[in-house]
């Protein structure tokens, strides 16, 4: 019997789930073995996806394979009581990212607006709504047409629409109807949203945290978080501290890596 790879992913719940497995090149034409194998171990899993690429594009789509089971691979996934329908086919969604929500959800004070870029299916909002049910509003905004629906759809399921505000399009532009009304900004998107640091600053009243996203070489994130730090600090001219917390590993000596920045009253 061929061994089942240890990293694979399963997203939804106990009545239908797909998971999502990474298969080396050395086990390429075990492939469907391997699939049918995980359908076997996991009664609720019903479609095995295969990963044949890395996310791509502002999207943040990835391309997969099914190796076997149902063609239709949309599920809800349920997460500290929240639920979330999705297709991982078309939109991004880690359930491993289940504490680090919970971790900003706890954190969110009442009466506060909050800007959530790249919002995707709207889990961070969701997760925020329900844990802190006084929270003034969340600006969702999502490129991903896709993602949008679904994320509006998720929040009509939880009942959280009078907090969240779902917005489609390019936090460049849909932003700017939000500058200086926000108390906290949320950048859940771990490769570029650094280069948005300046819009989030801007989204912010005066002062307030930042939780930003990235990936990177574990022997490189003190000096890269460093160099970002300084040039987002001088372009500002407002003093900010900040913190590096590990979220995920993400590939050999790499993790995701939250970065919680808190900009300064004057």
């Amino acid at each position: 019997m061929i061994k089942i790879p240890s990293s694979y992913e399963i997203i939804g719940s106990r009545e239908k789930a797909v998971a999502i497995v990474e298969i080396s090149e050395n086990l390429q034409k075990k492939e469907k073995e391997i699939a049918n194998q995980i359908l076997a171990r996991h009664k609720n899993v019903k479609s095995v996806l295969k990963k044949i690429s890395e996310r791509k594009g502002v999207y943040r789509k990835r391309k997969y394979k099914l190796l076997a089971g149902d063609k239709n691979t949309e599920v809800i996934h349920k997460e500290h009581s929240c639920n979330y329908k999705l297709d991982s086919k078309l939109v991004y969604f880690s359930p491993r990212e289940g504490t680090e929500r919970l971790r900003i959800a706890n954190q969110v004070k009442p009466k506060e607006t909050i800007m959530l870029m790249f919002a995707g299916i709207g889990a961070y909002a969701i997760m925020i709504a329900k844990k802190q049910p006084k929270v003034e509003k969340i600006i969702s905004v999502e490129i991903n047409p896709s993602a949008y629906e679904y994320m509006k759809e998720n929040i009509r399921s939880n009942k959280v629409s009078d907090k969240i505000i779902p917005i489609l399009g390019d936090v460049k532009s849909k932003c700017k109807d939000w500058y200086r009304k926000c108390n906290r900004v949320i950048m859940p998107l771990p490769c570029d949203a650094w280069k948005f640091l300046d819009i989030a600053f801007t989204c912010l009243k005066t002062h307030g945290p930042i939780h930003m996203y990235i990936i990177e070489r574990n022997e490189n994130i003190e000096n890269k978080i460093k160099e970002i730090m300084n040039e987002f600090t001088n372009k500002i001219k407002r003093k900010t501290s900040y913190k590096i917390r590990k979220v995920l590993p993400y590939a050999p000596r790499t993790h995701k890596y939250c970065i919680d920045i808190k900009v300064l009253q004057s």
